[in-house]
């Protein structure tokens, strides 16, 4: 029936395939993002189509990826798709909690189009007026208002933030106040529930992210998914109507950048002769001028920013967060600045050309190096971040929630408050407390002044931080509180659910059965591909180079010497160095009053903080 393609054979297969999920799943599989559930739409042609939210979550674009689809044939396998694995329960991300399903690139520049703002009129006179959101609308609609206009509108029934009407009029006989924002602002926040405060801002990347977060926390799954959707119809429409496209004018160099290179050149040649007279020394040389380029870099990037206009379309593309950023538009419209040799040292010889205007042979040549680096970087880096994520999962795979509660008495010590210079008590930041203490529990009672403020056994929300940070700024508050943790959790095998604390692809208490211990090995594989494998070296800073990347985290779980710590010495006494140029080390002998000795050995190209002779 299907083979003949008879116009019939797409009613029944419509029916067929009505509510009965599909699974789609792209290789690689990092985490658990990577298989989700969906209900299937007939479309024409032999391409799956697919929603943009979901894409950041299974790491897909629209460049030809594949992808398998699975499909759930009993009825039990068809519910736990639909339960546990519809894309729509998965806005929330199991790795940090925060929503994974957000509008990216077209939609945030749509979204950052939509609520910019033209100049305001001089006089409150020249501005329309209009009593509803809908008269806006139909003003926009017959052209005689253009979305970025600044109007004053009434929002009967909408909920306003207190600090909304600086040159707004309050509320009279009984009528919403009027406020004064833009006719692109109305539509925009037309996406969201009415309870959900009016936005009056010019809303980048960032704000959607916590725009989506706080309506997860807020709103139940129907009225999220709808506003989801909302934003992404939004931000296409409005990045279609907005015509954003890059032209070679877009990207200027900035008329001071001949100045800045010439100042700095300046400074530059002042070192290298130091250096030719024996003042300062070959690693001395290259420090000072990798700070010299670094600061014409910066000079020459603050330059560029400040000539772009706020409507440029590359400076919109990377303000709103949608594509790109500053250092790369650096490299295109500013200088490419100082890049690194294949050893991994950089070259003190910045590249002086940016992009548009071309490099030369000899600085194209020097690019090349970063380039094949960065190639060859990346196939190994993904087989490395395989094979740490194998061997977390190996070892925690075990670590599954068994009890209720273990009945440990013993918790973390959390830092909530720093004494400052002069004996106050400050709050520590935000996203710090949000990390360590949100979704745990307090493994005892929490008391100031003798009064308690939380039991424990409590599980911190939003509502728990904020008492938190607000208390302590009070007298006789709280510097530390103690949390139950995984690591104090005495279940004799997994963990308890108390220890854990709340599961945060549900927001939720964790449940018991859930295997913790993958989704935690997942949740720090599965960013590993995107760490760097580079370890840059500056050419003698305090000696070795430091680690940084995908090595540093390998180096964290094995629990390894971390590279380039520094030589400190176990006895005191005085200091004697000698250079073995053979071995190309240099030992420090130091003698105690005792008479007792002991012999280190640095490299050469370390930095010592102490001379021949010194005591220490």
């Amino acid at each position: 029936m299907v083979e003949r393609a008879r116009p019939q054979v797409w009613d029944v297969l419509e029916e067929v395939i009505k509510e009965h999920p599909v699974m789609l799943n792209r290789a690689p599989t990092l985490h658990r993002l990577g298989i989700q559930a969906f209900e299937p739409v007939l479309v024409e042609g032999k391409a799956i189509q697919i929603h943009p939210l979901v894409c950041s979550a299974f790491n897909a674009d629209f460049d030809g990826d594949q992808m398998a689809v699975h499909l759930p044939l009993s009825a039990e396998a068809q519910a736990e798709a639909r339960i546990l694995m519809l894309s729509a329960n998965n806005i929330l991300s199991p790795a940090h909690g925060r929503p994974i399903a957000v509008p990216t690139q077209d939609m945030v520049l749509g979204i950052y189009y939509l609520t910019i703002t033209n100049p305001r009129p001089g006089s409150d006179e020249e501005i329309p007026r209009f009593s509803s959101a809908d008269e806006v609308l139909m003003a926009l609609d017959s052209g005689s208002i253009d979305l970025h206009d600044v109007i004053k509108v009434r929002l009967p029934g909408k909920a306003l933030p207190k600090d909304i009407a600086p040159r707004g009029e309050a509320a009279e006989n009984g009528h919403a106040p009027l406020i004064e924002t833009t006719a692109g602002r109305v539509v925009f926040n037309e996406s969201f529930p009415p309870e959900f405060e009016y936005l009056n801002h010019h809303v980048q990347k960032g704000d959607v992210a916590a725009i989506v977060d706080d309506c997860v926390g807020r709103f139940d799954k129907a009225a999220v998914e709808l506003v989801l959707d909302n934003l992404k119809h939004l931000g296409f429409h409005y990045s279609t109507r907005a015509g954003v496209t890059i032209g070679l004018d877009d990207v200027t160099t900035p008329k001071e950048k001949a100045k800045i290179l010439d100042q700095h050149e300046k400074r530059a040649e002042k070192i290298e002769q130091q250096y030719r007279r024996g003042i300062i020394t070959d690693d001395e040389r290259k420090q000072e001028l990798i700070q010299i380029w670094t600061e014409a870099t910066d000079e020459v990037k603050d330059a560029m920013e400040a000539a772009f206009t706020e409507r440029n379309p590359v400076y919109m593309m990377a303000y709103s967060g949608a594509r790109g950023n500053i250092m790369q538009i650096r490299q295109i419209a500013g200088m490419r600045g100082l890049v690194a040799n294949p050893k991994g040292e950089i070259i003190p010889r910045p590249i002086k050309a940016n992009f548009r205007e071309g490099l030369t042979v000899l600085e194209y040549f020097i690019s090349t190096h970063g380039a094949r680096k960065g190639l060859a970087d990346t196939a190994l880096r993904t087989a490395d971040s395989g094979y740490l994520t194998r061997r977390l999962v190996d070892v925690a795979q075990e670590v599954i929630v068994r009890e209720e509660d273990c009945g440990s008495d013993r918790g973390l010590p959390v830092r909530v408050a720093y004494r400052t210079p002069d004996g106050r008590l400050e709050p520590v930041n935000r996203t710090i407390l949000d990390t360590k203490l949100f979704g745990r529990v307090f493994a005892e009672d929490v008391k100031v002044e003798r009064k308690t403020l939380f039991k424990r056994g409590t599980l911190v929300g939003d509502a728990e931080l904020r008492a938190l940070v607000d208390a302590s700024g009070q007298s006789g508050a709280i510097e530390t509180v103690s949390m139950r943790s995984v690591l104090t959790c005495d279940s004799v095998v997994g963990v308890c659910r108390l220890c854990y604390g709340r599961n945060l692809a549900t927001g939720r208490p964790v449940d018991i059965g859930e295997s913790v211990g993958i989704i935690a090995a997942q949740s720090i594989g599965e960013p590993g591909t995107q760490l760097t494998m580079r370890t840059f070296h500056t050419g003698g800073v305090a000696g070795e180079d430091i680690t940084h990347g995908l090595p540093r985290v390998q180096e964290l779980f094995e629990a390894r010497r971390p590279k380039g710590e520094a030589q400190i010495t176990e006895l005191s006494g005085v200091v004697s160095i000698e250079d073995d140029e053979e071995k190309k080390v240099r030992r420090i002998t130091v003698t105690s009053d005792d008479g007792d000795q002991v012999q280190y050995a640095v490299s050469l190209r370390a930095r010592l903080a102490v001379s021949d002779g010194d005591v220490v």
